[in-house]
């Protein structure tokens, strides 16, 4: 069978669609591509075929309109049994691609109309309407694919009652990256936060805990606001930050090898509170304890496992005294980064999620 991976909008190694979904589906032995718009040119890896329908520019509306054009054609020249697409900005092109015959997946990472409530360049006032807008075209479109990936239970639960076959591929991490067996002496008395940096990814309470933490922060990702780098620059735990920038997951191992405690602090929005932030489960499969924000979904998992502390997001003293008391008590700590590889290990690793994917793919096959 062949299948077609579909963005506009995500790097090319992305770690959802290239590193776990399109790798999965080649070692499996299905005929897997993955198109791009990136300007960085055509690329075989790892079994799979990257085209590249050249750079996205013109900022967001461009990217929505004249890329997508783009990525639709090159899908419909490829001719593919299946079409698995990661945008939400692509289901217009999608429909097309069902009603040429083609068999389509809509994988959902984000809730969107829940997502669309922090967008923090979209005016305030008109949130709610485009949210609303935006999650009656899903609910309706979903209806037409032949499958629907989610990231979450959650997500997939939205879908379930429009879409019978609506499965939640979790995005847990891949052990053989991660899990290393670093002695806890050997690591330094550093936290980190991996991931995308933004005001409502808890970057802000983040350094302002730090001045009194005794701690320097391991801090590595892309900006995703205007002017908040430099806003952060002038803070004055910023003197404790290790600026790494964005890592490859060599880096991003390297990080986690040497950092004593993991931060995932987002803050109470919408899409947030039901999330399942990867970086939660890479920093357990490290062998780290967690800091993480107290929502019911997330404190379900941490004190399953026993691997962290629970905070509130916005508070950065309460940032600081979870530091200071895993720092404080170095056995406790130790005990629960082990607790939570352990947890990892067993209930939170990519290759049961990449069965199920490979599964799905397998009764779309026979159909």
């Amino acid at each position: 069978m062949k299948i077609v991976h579909l963005t506009s909008a995500h790097p090319r190694h992305d770690i959802r669609i290239f590193v776990k979904e399109c790798v999965t589906l080649a070692n499996a032995g299905f005929d897997v591509s993955l198109i791009v718009a990136d300007g960085l040119g055509e690329e075989i890896r790892q079994g799979v075929r990257i085209h590249d329908v050249g750079a996205k520019s013109g900022g967001r509306m461009r990217r929505m309109t004249a890329t997508v054009k783009r990525v639709f054609d090159a899908a419909l020249a490829l001719q593919p049994d299946v079409v698995h697409f990661h945008d939400p900005e692509l289901v217009p092109a999608a429909l097309r691609l069902k009603q040429a015959g083609i068999k389509v997946i809509y994988d959902v990472h984000e809730d969107m109309p829940r997502q669309i409530l922090g967008k923090h360049w979209i005016p305030g006032a008109l949130r709610p309407l485009v949210a609303g807008s935006v999650e009656r075209v899903e609910d309706w479109a979903v209806q037409r694919f032949d499958a629907i990936v989610t990231s979450t239970p959650h997500i997939r639960d939205r879908f379930l009652s429009r879409n019978s076959r609506s499965v939640a591929i979790c995005n847990f991490p891949i052990l053989a990256e991660l899990v290393r067996d670093t002695p806890w002496e050997a690591r330094r008395n550093e936290v980190c936060y991996l991931g995308s940096i933004s005001r409502i990814r808890g970057i802000a309470p983040i350094i302002a805990a730090l001045p009194d933490t005794g701690v320097r922060l391991n801090l590595a990702g892309l900006w995703s606001e205007a002017g908040l780098y430099e806003e952060m620059q002038r803070e004055a735990g910023w003197a404790r930050v290790n600026d790494l920038g964005v890592l490859d997951r060599s880096g991003v191992g390297e990080v986690l090898a040497r950092s004593k405690i993991g931060l995932v602090t987002l803050f109470p929005t919408p899409n947030y509170v039901d999330a399942l932030p990867i970086k939660l489960f890479e920093y357990m499969a490290a062998g780290m304890p967690v800091i993480a924000s107290d929502f019911p979904v997330w404190r379900a998992i941490v004190d399953d496992a026993g691997c962290g502390l629970l905070v509130d997001p916005e508070d950065p003293q309460a940032i600081a005294a979870a530091i200071r008391e895993l720092m404080a008590d170095e056995a406790r700590a130790q005990a629960m980064g082990e607790a939570g590889r352990a947890a990892v290990l067993a209930k939170y690793s990519w290759a049961a999620e990449g069965e199920k994917l490979v599964a799905l793919y397998r009764t779309l096959e026979a159909c």
